[in-house]
């Protein structure tokens, strides 16, 4: 495979390849050379995709199975230094380019593997991609479970239809089954996860942090948790944080049966409104009603780049109706998981949000996800999880 250009970046796409060899087929791991014909390096090649070759290594190496039960050695080691069996059994074992596996979401949910494939060349090589990953964690211990054990791991595999359709694979059913009652603990709440009917794996490991920081500032208050998808947030803040009364709106009514399962599991009280996010503030700032805490965590709105601007309208409007249900002085933490939206875009957004909203905001901290979603500084895109830490006034 020789280069028209190239670049550091992972992701080489189709229009920068000079010249392919006829014999290399769709997830084939490929030897790559520059325009000079200099080594360049390996990767995994799908002339269907835009993103025809993903880079894996620099090094002279072969790609074999010692490749691939390194790499997951590694990030499985990464894992065990966070420390993060001390305080949950939910965590990204492997995040795509972060871990050098592009292609491949790898998440930990008590003793199920659960695989998010973006790359055909990961979904040939999952099986052995599990057997690496479950030989390096060892038998899984759940915290669920007063003894700690929980047999043997099981492997689950997901994958977008519009990823399926471009990569050229389709995850059979027997692949991604109902994985029955799967209840995870972070932070010492329980969580039911639904692998199989869930957004992307079930659960967002990636909001951890920032869920137990919430927490510790929800003493004795009014909380609403807008875009609640199965109440992470405002579960946090009413059994950790000690919140006065919580109040959490989707408009996604499976993930709201989960809410309401996830709530009795730790026999709390909280207010679950099936509601669109506008239709709701607008509702609120109509009757005056103010909170002193308000978490706004929306879906990913830019799935494209043609829908950027799309989705930075739909922020903007977001955003400013959020901050006119916020108490002066109140809390207001706001996310983007949009990729293509960078930290600059949002934080300009949410400043010009302010001015039909009659309110002013102090940036008291911008965070994003948990360090078990590492970045590779020549993948910078990896950085999209966005979490404004505001104080409206």
């Amino acid at each position: 495979m020789q280069l028209r250009s190239a670049t550091n970046h992972p992701f080489i796409f189709e229009r920068m390849i000079g010249g392919a060899d006829p014999a290399a087929r769709p997830g084939d791991v490929v030897t790559i050379y520059d325009k000079a014909g200099r080594y360049f390096g390996r990767g995994i090649y799908n002339p269907r995709s835009q993103v025809a070759l993903r880079v894996l290594t620099h090094e002279s190496r072969s790609v074999d199975d010692a490749f691939w039960r390194e790499a997951v050695e590694r990030a499985v080691e990464l894992r065990r230094a966070l420390r993060l069996d001390d305080v949950t059994d939910a965590y990204r074992l492997v995040h795509s380019e972060g871990d050098g596996l592009s292609g491949l979401i790898l998440e930990r949910f008590a003793d199920c593997l659960v695989f998010e494939v973006f790359s055909l060349g990961i979904y040939q090589r999952y099986p052995a991609l599990a057997e690496f990953a479950a030989a390096a964690l060892g038998p899984p211990r759940s915290l669920e479970r007063p003894d700690g054990a929980a047999g043997n791991w099981r492997v689950f595999v997901r994958a977008d239809e519009s990823i399926e359709r471009t990569e050229g694979f389709s995850v059979r059913a027997e692949e991604c089954p109902d994985a029955g009652r799967l209840i995870i603990r972070e932070h010492g709440i329980r969580y039911r996860v639904d692998i199989a009917g869930g957004h992307k794996t079930g659960f967002f490991c990636d909001q951890r942090d920032n869920r137990r920081k919430l927490a510790g500032l929800c003493r004795d208050a009014n909380v609403l948790d807008m875009c609640c998808y199965t109440g992470g947030f405002g579960l946090a803040a009413k059994v950790l944080g000690g919140a006065k009364d919580v109040t959490c709106v989707d408009l996604d009514e499976a993930a709201l049966a989960v809410a309401k399962e996830n709530i009795n599991l730790n026999n709390t009280r909280i207010t679950l409104s099936h509601a669109d996010a506008f239709n709701y503030f607008r509702q609120m700032i109509s009757i005056g009603r103010k909170f002193d805490v308000l978490v706004l965590d929306p879906p990913k709105l830019a799935t494209s780049r043609a829908a950027v601007d799309e989705a930075m309208r739909k922020y903007y409007d977001l955003n400013g109706l959020g901050m006119q249900v916020v108490r002066r002085g109140g809390l207001m933490l706001t996310c983007s998981c949009s990729g293509l939206v960078s930290r600059d875009m949002f934080v300009q957004t949410l400043h010009r949000a302010t001015r039909p909203a009659g309110r002013t905001i102090q940036l008291l901290e911008l965070s994003g996800a948990g360090p078990d979603h590492p970045v590779m500084l020549n993948c910078p895109e990896s950085v999209y999880l966005k979490a404004a830490w505001l104080r409206v006034m």
